[in-house]
């Protein structure tokens, strides 16, 4: 059985694409693709179907991560009966998160829904800023690195324990 993740944030061209792509990677390298899957969604319906955003784009292209086929989607109620993590990049998005799973009468675990920043240590930030707004696309990838890194740990580690 596979190990789901969905990283949301707001138009699904920044964020969380950046964190799905960097996930993706960091799974490939540690040879549990077949064991880890990885995507992306938002909250909002501005973006549908673009590729990455530019910035984005150009980071992990400089990293060498691969971004290949990624378009802009929105997160549904099916999302959330499907991952087993839903990684919300900002608290906003958990709010959405939640008050759509609300709306639609879905019961939900609050152990499957957190932000992102919950992930990152040493850090007194509670959302991943969004450099759509201000630019900071490194920024972005350096917390986005270090989070997915320890999502990873603690995925593999849920993972080892159902065996």
């Amino acid at each position: 059985m596979k190990a789901k993740v969905l990283f949301v944030c707001l138009g699904n061209i920044c964020r969380s694409p950046m964190a799905e792509a960097v996930m993706r990677h960091q799974i490939d390298k540690a040879g549990l693709s077949d064991v880890i899957e990885v995507d992306s969604a938002g909250t909002g319906d501005w973006h549908l179907g673009h590729p990455p955003h530019e910035g984005t784009r150009k980071l992990l292209d400089q990293h060498r991560i691969s971004y290949q086929g990624m378009k802009a989607r929105l997160v549904t109620g099916k999302d959330y009966e499907y991952f087993d993590y839903l990684v919300c990049m900002d608290t906003k998005n958990l709010r959405d998160m939640r008050q759509m799973l609300e709306n639609a009468g879905i019961e939900f675990d609050e152990s499957k829904l957190f932000t992102f920043m919950e992930l990152v240590e040493g850090h007194t930030l509670l959302d991943v800023p969004d450099p759509y707004y201000d630019g900071n696309f490194e920024f972005v990838y350096e917390l986005v690195d270090s989070g997915c890194k320890e999502l990873l740990r603690r995925v593999e580690s849920d993972i080892n324990q159902s065996q």
